[in-house]
């Protein structure tokens, strides 16, 4: 049986995801989209049907379930609403707008006793990044004393201002983070170069690891994200995922996109697939409510010690049990 999915926003990510339905992701279907942009809807839904309004999309019997990639403000709202229709939704990131937001929707979820959100952090689903999860977890590398990201993209958008290379980009490395070395942030620190990009953010976990982050926002020659994890007895890295080397005009190497969707399409496939296997049982494999809590609270609070220049002590709300 085949579950409907509708879309609400069909902007970069809510039309790789009606893309990805229509194309590459059996057991599932696009069972309808949204968008305020007619033409832009038009264009992603592929002949099917087009909601002028996204509760009604989230309402209707067609849709089993939903992904909300719509303007980053109105994700609240609309994961709220899937959660009174008691339909799973996969919510890009972030989960809200704000960390009290995101709090209020753990709360909202924890009083219906059962998981209905993932949120669309998918580098967890990148297979590069969950080799590296393997190998620590199997103790390859001994005691995880750093981690090593590199966040660079080739140009930061024009609306890119204030704390977003913080609270827009470096919550991938929080997410990430967390998930890599299964500990949790305790403390964090920003250096800034000049003009404020590159930054160079330092945290420190629960284990006394130390993980340390380059945001670059204008790197100029291309979207490229690394990591390696050191332990007390090897590495374990991130290979390049090109796959195809070139030689011309005596240079030889690889190329990198101008954006984040070709380097992790394998990871946005996976996602999506395991997203619909996990339906039945509601034991979704990614980031949960409380994971899109976290991301968010820490990016707050970093970078409001950022604009300070100081240490930052971060803390957290007390954790449901539901997500225990």
């Amino acid at each position: 049986m085949s579950i409907g999915v509708g879309v609400i926003g069909t902007g970069v990510m809510g039309s790789e995801h009606t893309r990805l339905l229509r194309q590459e992701t059996p057991g599932a279907h696009l069972a309808g989209v949204h968008d305020a942009d007619g033409a832009r809807a038009t264009a992603a839904a592929g002949g099917t049907e087009i909601f002028a309004d996204p509760q009604a999309l989230i309402t209707s019997d067609r849709v089993k379930a939903v992904i909300v990639a719509a303007p980053d403000a109105s994700h609240a709202a609309l994961v709220m609403a899937c959660l009174a229709a008691g339909k799973p939704v996969l919510c890009e990131k972030p989960l809200a707008a704000t960390a009290q937001e995101a709090l209020k929707i753990v709360q909202a979820e924890t009083a219906q006793g059962r998981k209905l959100i993932q949120v669309g952090y998918m580098r967890r689903f990148d297979p590069g990044y969950r080799e590296m999860k393997r190998h620590r977890e199997a103790g390859k590398i001994g005691r995880t004393v750093l981690l090593h990201n590199i966040h660079r993209n080739a140009q930061a958008p024009e609306w890119f201002t204030g704390a977003m290379a913080i609270t827009n980009s470096f919550v991938h490395e929080i997410d990430i983070s967390r998930w890599l070395t299964g500990s949790e942030m305790v403390a964090a620190h920003v250096a800034a170069g000049p003009g404020g990009d590159p930054l160079m953010v330092t945290m420190r976990t629960d284990k006394d690891e130390i993980i340390s982050t380059e945001v670059f926002l204008n790197a100029a020659y291309g979207y490229h994200v690394h990591a390696e994890l050191v332990g007390r007895s090897g590495t374990v890295a991130l290979a390049e995922p090109a796959r195809t080397t070139f030689n011309q005009q005596g240079m030889g190497g690889i190329s990198y996109p101008d954006n984040w969707i070709p380097r992790f399409a394998e990871a946005y496939r996976q996602q999506l697939a395991q997203w619909i296997g996990a339906m039945a049982s509601g034991a979704f494999a990614g980031a949960d409510a409380w994971d899109g809590y976290v991301a968010s609270a820490l990016a707050e609070q970093i970078a409001a010690g950022h604009a300070s220049g100081s240490e930052t002590r971060l803390h957290l709300a007390a954790r449901p049990e539901l997500y225990a």
